[in-house]
């Protein structure tokens, strides 16, 4: 027995075994390199996507082929009905959530004297109605489980004031609102809150989400951040090294936004 190793533990044991997260938005980019990462380190993954069935799949095969546990559970994160029911399945299939990540969001650009009101609100829904339906819906899953880790996706471009995305950037702002007034509030329930902000991460971006656009000031280590760097952070902050890190926005941007 190892020096440090105490009786009856089991040494090939991975830092997550026996932990179970959701990861929204996890189909493709940051989303699904979360999932992966969590997943390799012995988490049990529900791989949540709002429309595209076959990449959602395709992460559950690559979790599964790599002697992992995970299930697809689809459905569009701002409806209020889709929360309750992930929560279900995940307690059906694994038990319950321990780990909840909120990745998912849409990109737009549009101008603000050109955005309507339902752009405005179709934006907000997804990343800002949809944490708070989550965590509605997630969190007394961690309470029975006897406390869990609930990471939100925020973004640079709500610090450093990004032209043509001011809802976008009111909805990652809201997020980390959300994130500090329940660290301090689901704290006794040993539940840390966090929001992770990327900087300009290398990613495929889908049509409507337009060019890259242009935030703060260049990048001080010239180069964009790779989506392992983003799901490292989050692992960090969810496993057994990260019990002590809650109500932070972590900056993960290169030196492209300074604190």
């Amino acid at each position: 027995m190892g020096i440090d190793q105490k009786a009856g533990e089991n040494p090939r044991a991975l830092p997550l075994q026996g932990k179970v997260a959701l990861v929204t938005g996890a189909g493709k980019n940051i989303g699904r390199t979360i999932a992966l990462t969590l997943a390799r380190d012995g988490a049990a993954v529900v791989v949540n996507g709002r429309a595209d069935k076959a990449a959602v799949d395709s992460v559950v095969r690559e979790i599964e082929a790599a002697d992992g546990r995970a299930m697809a559970a689809m459905g569009d994160v701002s409806d209020p009905a889709v929360a309750p029911r992930l929560a279900a399945e995940a307690a059906q299939k694994f038990g319950g959530v321990d780990i909840l990540v909120s990745n998912a969001g849409l990109r737009r650009q549009t101008s603000f004297l050109d955005m309507s009101f339902e752009e405005w609100r179709e934006i907000l829904s997804v990343a800002l109605d949809g944490a708070f339906l989550l965590a509605k819906a997630i969190v007394p899953q961690m309470v029975a489980r006897g406390g869990g880790a609930f990471v939100a996706l925020s973004g640079v471009s709500t610090h450093v004031g990004t032209p043509n995305r001011c809802h976008v950037s009111a909805s990652k702002a809201g997020l980390e609102g959300l994130m500090r007034a329940l660290a301090v509030e689901l704290a006794p329930h040993k539940i840390t809150c966090n929001a992770l902000s990327p900087g300009a991460i290398d990613t495929a971006r889908a049509a409507a989400a337009g060019p890259r656009p242009v935030a703060g000031r260049p990048i001080p280590l010239k180069r964009f951040g790779t989506v392992e760097e983003i799901a490292a952070m989050v692992r960090l902050l969810v496993g057994p090294e990260g019990t002590f890190i809650t109500g932070q926005t972590i900056h993960v941007n290169g030196g492209e936004f300074l604190t």
